[in-house]
């Protein structure tokens, strides 16, 4: 579809809305529109569809069989529940299993045997209560314990099906859709709901002869969202958007056991409350698992795309809601065979996701604000006191900052159409906006922007399956989260390494900087991966022989080691102390008051966000640029014929994005080359395309800015931008 685009037309995708013919297809051609599509809540008349515009028509295959779904609910989507502590006052103790959780979502399955598959938990001493210790009775939804030690704390993790589909329950309480339906979502894990679902899909199709992309909303199952009784102070009980916890059902877990030769429990998945969240590093077992979903969501999502393309349409998915197991960063993706992937992008890193995935021919992108009345945080978007054109510039400014540096062929909005109506500022926006995009999209047309002459390597316990994204979208406050936002718009070129590809193959040839940042125990710093001596031995090697590292946070964490925090501290040249070396001596440092390369563009004090304390160096080896209550904010520490720099926190803003991008030059040994193709000013950033001859300075401010950037000579070029503009310069 996007052959057909120019620089004014193609490529974009609009909302349309049946009732608001004028206003939809008016709006087309105002925004270049090549594609109008439906949205959850819209549909399209017959005047719309036979406009001559290509047309995406939205389906989601486990919410569309509603008449089956409430006649067969031992086939409705499930997951393990751990009910919240009881403490035990004598001998007994009665747990309601529902009590805190909300119980429009959820109810308990008291269908398959209780004692086949739940476990009761003595939480005190960590260990399992005997199944003869304990009785559920289905009337009361609650387990009795007799033998309990008063005291102690018990947990149940017991099954329980979802009666309410998650994205259904979100848009209908944030929107007020009244007496609509709650839909629920069906388990394609059961042959029987294939079958209905596959017959669906084959008459939907027949029903929608217009339709040229059906657009998959994603695929089977939703990311976890637990919701608590109380809306107003516990509505999250627990949110990952990338774990596998709302696959599980009894029949899935047979089938696992029959495959991989071992049994998976309850608290498998439960993990003492923790669940599985993306943000730990997960256990052999559960990748095991999450292989297995994987396996069978290609499968069965296979059969769905082939019975799409039977009817000479093209599948794309969506890459949000329901698209877990579908894994569009795993190498296996391709084997879908899916036309395209869609993503919703608040910011750069989720462009950066998107542009990521292999398999597809075209990579779109759904941009914000969504057109509804409330903003996803519950702000006024298109309503009294919403502001939709500075949110609308707000967000493009950080999504244009991932489009510059990685090609993307399509945009698009979703939502209520007629929303816009009132804001004719907003339509003068976007239609500019769909007008930038094109031209940004051109220029990556068989050429690529000008990146740093070196690789950057994240190393995370997750590596390639979970580049660009922690769990979700952007959240303030979260340092891998913060660090990959700033990433995602330099001109590096960022891979992301697991342990065990260290293991495989060692750091790549073509690697010259290391990154490992997170807290200790997490994924994304590594957890348990640092107890392994031959990890920590190949990259001291590597640093010694002239690679950089940089740790942000608590880089290389282990509790493991007595005297030892961080197992790479010996090539970091510091640690940090957690209040168990009270009573050992610290080298008493000084901020070093000469210039330094890494700093050379603060311009006050940077805000770290929360940051690691405690941290204390080793000696003289190590210099301190930033220091706060005596415990260093920067350090750097030559070891070896390398560099090693330490941060201790990160927070995506102008300034400490600049910041970070010296530090890896400067840990690269590259500072020479650091300004080539560069901006001045750190507000603004540039892409230079060589084939194309076009040098693109963006304005990332609502204010206007000057700027330099020096091309490979070192020549200065002048330019000045407007707030939130852009500039093309051929050079």
């Amino acid at each position: 579809m996007s052959k057909n685009s120019s620089l004014t037309s193609g490529s974009f995708t609009l909302p349309g809305e049946a009732g608001y013919e004028k206003l939809t297809l008016d709006l087309a051609k105002k925004w270049g529109a090549d594609t109008i599509r439906d949205s959850d809540g819209t549909q399209l008349s017959p005047e719309i569809v036979q406009a001559g515009y290509d047309i995406y028509s939205t389906v989601c295959l486990v919410r569309s069989v509603q008449p089956w779904a409430r006649e067969n609910l031992n086939k409705l989507q499930q997951n393990f529940l751990m009910s919240f502590p009881v403490v035990a006052e004598k001998s007994s103790v009665t747990i309601k299993l529902l009590d805190g959780y909300f119980t429009e979502q959820f109810v308990v399955n008291a269908e398959d045997n209780p004692k086949s598959w739940w476990q009761v938990f003595d939480r005190t001493t960590g260990k399992e209560v005997s199944k003869k210790q304990w009785s559920f009775d289905a009337k009361k939804g609650t387990v009795k314990i007799t033998g309990a030690e008063a005291g102690h704390k018990y947990t149940v993790n017991f099954l329980a099906f979802r009666i309410w589909e998650e994205i259904s329950m979100y848009n209908h309480i944030t929107n007020n859709w009244g007496d609509r339906e709650h839909l629920a979502a069906v388990d394609p894990m059961h042959p029987e709901t294939q079958k209905v679902i596959l017959a669906f899909l084959d008459k939907w199709l027949k029903e929608h002869p217009d339709t040229s992309v059906v657009r998959f909303t994603s695929m089977f199952y939703n990311f976890s969202w637990f919701w608590g009784s109380d809306q107003k102070t516990l509505r999250d009980v627990y949110s990952d958007w990338a774990d596998y916890e709302m696959t599980v059902s009894p029949r899935a877990l047979t089938l696992f056991a029959k495959k991989y030769g071992y049994k998976l429990t309850s608290e498998d998945f439960v993990n003492g409350g923790l669940y599985n969240s993306t943000h730990n590093a997960p256990s052999r077992r559960y990748r095991d698992y999450m292989a297995f979903i994987h396996d069978f969501v290609i499968e069965f999502g296979r059969k769905c795309i082939d019975l799409t393309h039977k009817y000479s349409k093209k599948a794309y998915v969506f890459y949000d809601d329901h698209w877990v197991g579908v894994e569009p960063s795993s190498p296996r993706f391709k084997e879908f065979g899916f036309d395209g992937l869609i993503k919703c992008v608040f910011n750069a890193f989720e462009v950066r996701l998107c542009a990521h995935s292999k398999g597809v021919a075209t990579h779109e992108l759904r941009l914000h604000p969504y057109l509804f009345p409330t903003g996803l945080k519950g702000e006024p978007t298109f309503k009294a006191g919403g502001n939709p054109t500075l949110d609308a510039k707000n967000f493009w400014i950080d999504a244009r900052r991932g489009i510059l540096r990685a090609p993307i062929d399509r945009i698009g909005l979703g939502g209520y159409l007629s929303l816009v109506q009132p804001f004719p500022d907003f339509q003068d926006y976007i239609a500019g906006l769909a007008n930038e995009f094109r031209l940004l999209k051109s220029f990556h047309e068989g050429d690529k922007p000008y990146v740093a002459p070196f690789k950057i390597a994240i190393l995370t316990a997750w590596g390639d399956l979970r580049a660009w994204i922690a769990s979700g979208h952007l959240h303030a406050g979260h340092d891998y989260n913060e660090l990959v936002e700033s990433l995602a718009g330099l001109p590096l070129d960022v891979v992301f390494l697991s342990f065990d590809d260290l293991r495989k193959k060692g750091v790549p040839k073509d690697v010259k900087v290391l990154v490992n940042v997170g807290r200790a125990g997490s994924a994304w710093s590594g957890g348990p991966e640092w107890d392994d001596a031959e990890i920590n031995a190949l990259l001291t090697r590597w640093v010694q022989k002239g690679g950089g590292l940089v740790g942000i946070a608590e880089p290389s964490a282990t509790p493991s080691r007595p005297g030892q925090f961080f197992a790479l501290s010996h090539v970091l040249g510091l640690d940090r102390d957690r209040g168990e070396r009270i009573a050992n001596g610290k080298y008493k440092f000084t901020v070093a008051d000469e210039k330094h390369f890494i700093t050379a563009d603060l311009e006050k004090e940077p805000d770290f966000n929360k940051e690691v304390d405690g941290i204390y160096v080793f000696g003289a080896g190590t210099k301190v640029l930033l220091a706060k209550n005596n415990s260093p904010r920067l350090a750097t520490h030559e070891f070896g014929q390398g560099r090693a720099v330490y941060l201790s926190g990160h927070k995506f803003d102008y300034q400490n994005t600049r910041l970070i991008h010296r530090v890896l030059f400067w840990a690269a040994k590259r500072e020479a080359e650091f300004t080539v193709w560069n901006t001045s000013n750190i507000r603004t950033e540039s892409a230079f395309f060589a084939k194309q001859k076009k040098l693109v300075v963006i304005n990332n401010s609502g204010e206007p800015q000057k700027t330099q950037v020096w091309n490979a000579k070192g020549k200065a070029i002048d330019v000045a931008l407007k707030a939130h503009d852009i500039a093309i310069l051929d050079v």
